[in-house]
């Protein structure tokens, strides 16, 4: 009976040892045994790590992988993590993208749809005091201008963009970079400056939480349409892994998307669409027109 017993022992063993290392080994979409997931931080992280963590959720409920989701500091350390393959799986501005693709080969395979199934869209905006005298982006000469962060496209680039369309060269403009858009519309808010970057999302979350009130100020920019941030995969994952990944995303519930996407001014959400590099081809050309590299990330 206790040869019995010992040889049954063994073979629950071997039985066990094999089942816990089986989901990493036999799951083509579940490198590692997991998913890291990384997101840009375009928001106040107290409202943009919940919204993600439900997107991750549903992610690691699809692919049958855990997914470990990282709110990067900046966006240069988020281009920088998917270079040093710490990052599997990520989510970009389409500027963002476009470093990342340069550096890290990240592919674009999903953006936040709208109700009717449409790739959604943002723009850029400056705005200032609606008592100020100030009309047109030429007048920013000698005045101070908010922005949010280095190597963001509504931002940075596009604003940046904007006063060189009027004429006006960095130096011509006191640009103090206040740390992200949040920041960079209570800059404005609070008086520190005499207009600032506030994007459509930025401006829908803010009024929403009743943080800030456009009545009180003016737009005096507004960019074209931005398509909406990419989702991205490390172009070096295998090509099963890279496949099952989109897939999944591409399958999510919009209620898994909702959160994440009212940050983003999408509400109601549609399910992820499809993108590839060439849905951002403006992005790259905006990028080689204002000499920008990874270094502007």
């Amino acid at each position: 009976m206790r040869r019995i017993l010992t040889a049954l022992t063994a073979v629950l063993l071997v039985v066990t040892g094999c089942g816990t290392s089986e989901p990493s080994s036999a799951n083509p979409s579940c490198p590692d045994g997991r998913i890291r997931f990384g997101v840009e931080p375009f928001e106040d992280p107290a409202r943009l790590t919940p919204a993600a963590q439900v997107l991750a959720d549903a992610l690691s409920q699809a692919l049958s992988c855990p997914v470990e989701l990282t709110i990067t500091d900046d966006y240069s350390a988020e281009v920088l993590a998917m270079e040093n393959d710490k990052l599997d799986v990520a989510i970009f501005g389409p500027l963002g993208y476009v470093f990342a693709h340069r550096r890290a080969q990240a592919e674009a395979v999903a953006s936040f749809g709208d109700a009717t199934g449409k790739l959604s869209s943002y723009t850029a905006g400056i705005w200032v005091p609606a008592g100020s005298p100030i009309t047109t982006v030429a007048q920013l000469r000698s005045k101070s201008l908010a922005l949010g962060s280095v190597g963001s496209t509504s931002g940075d680039a596009l604003p940046r963009q904007a006063l060189l369309d009027a004429g006006l060269a960095p130096a011509d403009v006191r640009i103090d970079y206040a740390g992200g858009h949040p920041e960079a519309l209570l800059a404005l808010a609070n008086g520190k400056v005499d207009a600032a970057e506030i994007n459509s999302q930025q401006l829908r979350s803010a009024t929403d939480a009743k943080t800030f009130d456009p009545a009180k100020f003016r737009q005096i920019w507004q960019s074209a349409p931005i398509p909406n941030d990419p989702v991205t995969v490390r172009g070096d994952l295998a090509p099963e892994a890279k496949n099952a990944i989109r897939q999944a995303l591409l399958g999510l519930p919009p209620a898994a998307i909702g959160q994440i996407g009212a940050l983003l001014d999408v509400s109601p959400p549609g399910p992820l669409v499809q993108v590839d590099q060439a849905t951002y081809r403006p992005l790259f050309e905006l990028a080689d027109k204002l000499g920008l590299s990874e270094k502007d990330a």
